[in-house]
């Protein structure tokens, strides 16, 4: 039997979603049970997707992502904040979800701020997804299309956050750490999670 691998390919479905994260928690702060939200946003086609069974299966990974971060104070604040701070801790719900970015985020964004090292190109993604790979059998497996668009992802991800200009620009830019989401991480222990928010006090 192979061994599990902690990375998984679903990402390529399942990207950033800010729209559909932050309109799956309106529905739960509301004090909706997650079938009904489901039901919700699937009856509404909410998420505007081309299908019942996509718009089903998003909005299940969506609670899902939801869930991870384990703090109902913060899907109320995802719901109820400004979209800025909404944005910021959708994308630490991102990486609770997906260990491939809470990896990427804290041991190659992470990283570049603690070092104050701002330059970031494709080849920084490129020499991450490769240590996996090489660490990973499953992952060595994958097509390299599927590489590549799990690339394409974290890219992607760090423009929509505004940690890039663009997906062509070759500098981080600051970002600063919301203090809802700081005082979560925190009580958490977590520590090391507040260097992929550029924050090291």
């Amino acid at each position: 039997m192979k061994e599990d691998c902690p990375y998984l390919a679903s990402i390529t479905r399942e990207q950033f979603l800010f729209h559909e994260v932050r309109t799956t928690a309106k529905l739960l702060n509301e004090g909706n049970v997650d079938t009904d939200v489901i039901n919700k946003i699937v009856d509404d086609n909410l998420f505007q997707y081309p299908t019942e069974k996509s718009v089903r299966r998003m909005a299940k990974a969506c609670i899902r992502r939801l869930k991870s971060m384990n703090d109902e104070a913060l899907i109320s604040a995802i719901a109820t904040q400004p979209t800025e701070t909404s944005r910021q801790i959708c994308l630490y719900a991102f990486m609770t979800d997906y260990k491939l970015v809470w990896d990427f985020m804290i041991k190659v964004v992470g990283e570049k701020y603690r070092t104050l090292d701002m330059h970031f190109t494709k080849v920084d993604i490129n020499i991450f997804m490769n240590g996996l790979i090489e660490q990973n059998p499953i992952m060595a497996e994958w097509s390299s299309e599927t590489v590549s668009k799990i690339k394409q992802v974290l890219l992607k991800t760090l423009v929509e956050n505004e940690y890039l200009e663009s997906i062509k620009a070759e500098e981080l830019k600051p970002v600063w750490l919301n203090s809802i989401l700081e005082n979560s991480i925190r009580s958490s222990g977590q520590l090391e999670v507040l260097h992929a928010f550029n924050c090291f006090e």
